[in-house]
């Protein structure tokens, strides 16, 4: 697959882990005009040949230099911190461009959806369906990525403390999410889909760090909280009124698993890469730096 030339690639949250795959993977495929949307161009840490433009998703206004010439953008957005600005900063990008793909969530398909996260996500998706532009969903389910919460403690506890031991997700990595997104954005073969990008299997919390452990050499074991403990983690960053429907819906998945789906397979050809794989590519987030079982009491 190459990436055509026509215009100006922008992606958005490409400091993150799924956005700094679609970078690199644009690079990889022979876009030679990736431009990237940063907060700080002195910090970021790109590939070589990457256009770095400070601007902030927040900041309507500070997205034109970003924009000018772009016709196409891979759109990463971290949903609670979009709702303010979310229709302002959207007719910015449908104005100019022609085709986003849009990071969003499985749980966007709901009707009605009760947590934050996946209403952001659905109100973005409308917006987008609406605003005449070309458009792409890739609906993420569980993020691999979000397993790094647990490196501190696997380096220094060798405990994973979390609720709902049995919440089984289809998590997927980080490299799929953006090939899916990559192949929508480079390619007029998947405008107005929408793809539930998932890995190849539903596995438990419980499992993830046993797998964790026999990829590392570590030997960490998994602690489930208590119910309250649960919801006091939540409280943290969930609203209060959305904690009882997380919790309702995380006891539901330990029940019914996750969905699988084969949408990776369809669109890459290849199946989706399995967790063991992201945890071996994510290896020395997880190693205590004088090597296994150095940091594990």
């Amino acid at each position: 697959m190459n990436a055509t030339n026509e215009g100006t690639y922008l992606v958005t949250g490409a400091t993150g882990r799924v956005g700094g795959q679609a970078v690199r993977q644009l690079l990889d495929a022979g876009a030679t005009n990736v431009r990237a949307l940063v907060r700080d161009p002195s910090a970021a840490r790109l590939p070589t040949g990457v256009e770095l433009v400070r601007g902030d998703l927040s900041d309507p206004d500070s997205l034109d230099a970003a924009l000018d010439g772009v016709t196409r953008v891979f759109l990463v957005w971290p949903t609670l911190q979009a709702d303010a600005v979310a229709p302002q900063v959207l007719a910015r990008i449908t104005e100019r461009v022609r085709r986003v793909v849009y990071l969003s969530s499985t749980g966007a398909s709901d009707a009605e959806p009760k947590d934050p996260v996946n209403r952001s996500h659905a109100r973005i998706e409308r917006i987008l369906r609406e605003s005449g532009v070309e458009w792409t969903f890739v609906r993420g389910g569980g993020f691999a990525g979000n397993d790094l919460a647990w490196a501190e403690e696997v380096r220094t506890r060798g405990v994973v403390r979390e609720a709902f031991a049995g919440w089984r997700r289809s998590v997927v990595h980080e490299t799929d999410l953006a090939a899916v997104g990559v192949r929508a954005l480079t390619t007029d073969d998947h405008v107005g889909a929408v793809f539930a990008v998932t890995g190849p299997e539903a596995l438990s919390q419980a499992e993830r760090v046993r797998i964790i452990g026999e990829v590392t050499g570590l030997d960490p074991r998994f602690e489930e909280q208590t119910p309250e403990e649960a919801r006091e983690a939540f409280r943290a960053w969930l609203p209060e009124d959305a904690v009882e429907d997380t919790m309702t819906a995380m006891a539901a998945t330990t029940r019914v698993p996750e969905p699988v789906t084969a949408d990776v397979a369809e669109v890459l050809g290849r199946p989706a890469l399995p967790y063991r794989r992201w945890v071996a590519d994510h290896l020395a987030d997880f190693l205590p730096e004088d090597g296994p079982g150095g940091g594990v009491p």
